[in-house]
């Protein structure tokens, strides 16, 4: 008895082991067939309506070569593979039944209902829901077109992998890379190297080395080598000028300004307030404004740029504007319409300006606060609160004629009429209020002793950030 349990036992697991080897065995019909051997290997050769099925897989094609030791096959003529949801379209490609996988190195296509996926070349893994797609891949879903050089599909997981020349694009925004992760059910992209992210509705674009976007957040971090791009494009006049188009007036020219913001960290955020965070050395320029801080946050729908020292051993943002440097524990600009509208220094405020005839000459001028008014992107007017010192050289012409040093509680320095002033802003007057005082210096006192007419505060003129400098090593595409 106990032999023929034994027996039986063996019998069990062989007829497992054959129904396991016919599951794995790929299926084949069509109208005709023809066997022969080839090199020692057995092949079908299969015409018309051809039919192969492994399992849950289905192929059908014009013709077929399988190889039956080798369990594959080879599919020519309007291919079509499908796996429950997935469907791949070829007009030629190849199954192997031991992988189950499929292979194309001619134009492909897969539809899973939720993606459409294009390449010239492709390879799909039935066990893996996972497709390889290679050369001029395109993916589509309902909210987004992806292309790039290779791509990965992880089916199950609705995550794309996708490397060299990678550009994602939706209705809002672009981004380029040469890598990129993507989630497509929460929309969360991480892009790495040479990445670009253009905003379609308000001309920003934002460069760096790494980038994680979250949608549902809308937020975006970008903590490597991060860059902003602003493009304004507004028209001033030119009254000597042909060059218009029909939407504006034959005296008009167009005059392209552009906001870059470098930094170590920048963030975006996408909600109602819209605005941008750059952290950590952070360099700005926009014409002739160019700022040095720690800390700024551009609000873009509220049109304001504000900078500050985020701690009391960290130094002051420096600020400049023409021949200007401007210092003070935090900075606010104003925007309207792109172009500022006013500037204000909080606390421990300090200008100095450099004159255009002397460049060791430098005017100076220190308060609590300070707010620059400007009409036309032209500085009209400074007034300067709390305990207000100034040094203000004097000229006669262009020949130098001493210096007057000052002091008040308040001050109005104004700059006379924007349209009718040289392209440096230029004192037209200075009101002192509250216990003025002044003291006049004549030349030969200060002829060679400019180094020491410096008021208590005085902070030395640094070289300003350089646009071009700003926009060196970013890659075109």
């Amino acid at each position: 008895m106990l032999k023929i349990f034994f027996k039986i036992i063996l019998l069990i697991f062989a007829a497992a082991s054959f129904l396991s080897a016919q599951n794995n065995y790929i299926q084949v019909k069509g109208d005709s067939l023809v066997g022969k051997t080839i090199n020692g290997e057995m092949i079908r050769e299969v015409f018309g309506n051809v039919v192969l099925t492994q399992n849950n897989v289905v192929i059908t094609c014009n013709q077929a070569t399988q190889f039956i030791s080798k369990n594959q096959a080879e599919l020519i003529g309007n291919v079509v593979i499908k796996q429950d949801s997935i469907t791949i379209t070829t007009a030629r490609g190849f199954y192997f039944g031991d992988e189950k996988k499929s292979v194309s190195d001619t134009d492909v296509k897969l539809e899973d209902g939720k993606v459409v996926l294009t390449a010239k070349r492709g390879e799909y893994f039935f066990d893996e829901h996972r497709a390889f797609f290679q050369d001029s891949v395109v993916l589509k879903d309902s909210v987004s077109t992806l292309t790039a050089d290779s791509l990965t599909y992880f089916k199950d997981e609705n995550r794309i992998v996708a490397v060299s020349n990678v550009n994602i694009a939706d209705s809002a925004s672009i981004i380029t890379a040469d890598s990129l992760e993507h989630f497509r059910k929460t929309r969360i992209t991480f892009a790495d190297h040479n990445v670009k992210v253009v905003n379609k509705t308000n001309n920003l674009i934002l460069f760096g080395e790494h980038l994680e976007d979250y949608p549902e957040k809308h937020y975006t971090l970008v903590n490597k080598k991060p860059m902003l791009l602003q493009i304004d494009t507004s028209y001033v006049h030119s009254a000597d000028s042909l060059a218009y188009s029909d939407s504006q007036q034959a005296d008009s020219t167009m005059k392209i300004d552009t906001l870059v913001i470098r930094s170590r960290i920048m963030e975006a955020y996408r909600d109602t307030l819209n605005y941008f965070k750059a952290t950590d050395s952070v360099k700005i320029v926009r014409g002739n404004f160019a700022s040095l801080n720690d800390f700024t946050i551009y609000f873009k729908k509220a049109e304001k740029i504000i900078t500050y020292k985020t701690s009391d051993s960290t130094a002051q943002p420096y600020l400049w504007y023409e021949n200007s440097q401007l210092t003070g524990d935090s900075v606010t600009i104003s925007l309207d319409n792109n172009k500022i509208r006013f500037l204000k220094v909080n606390k421990n405020a300090f200008i100095i300006s450099q004159n255009e005839y002397n460049p060791v000459r430098f005017d100076q001028t220190s308060g609590d606060s300070v707010l620059m008014t400007f009409e036309n992107s032209k500085l009209i007017q400074t007034d300067v609160w709390g305990n207000v010192f100034s040094i203000y050289y004097q000229y006669d012409g262009k020949e130098p004629n001493g210096l007057t040093k000052s002091s008040s509680q308040n001050a109005v320095i104004l700059f006379g009429n924007p349209s009718l002033r040289d392209k440096n802003s230029k004192v037209d007057e200075i009101r002192l209020y509250g216990s003025p005082n002044s003291e006049y210096y004549p030349e030969k006192l200060v002829k060679g002793k400019e180094e020491g007419f410096v008021l208590a505060r005085y902070v030395a003129f640094k070289q300003k950030p350089a646009k071009e400098i700003l926009l060196e090593g970013i890659k075109s595409k």
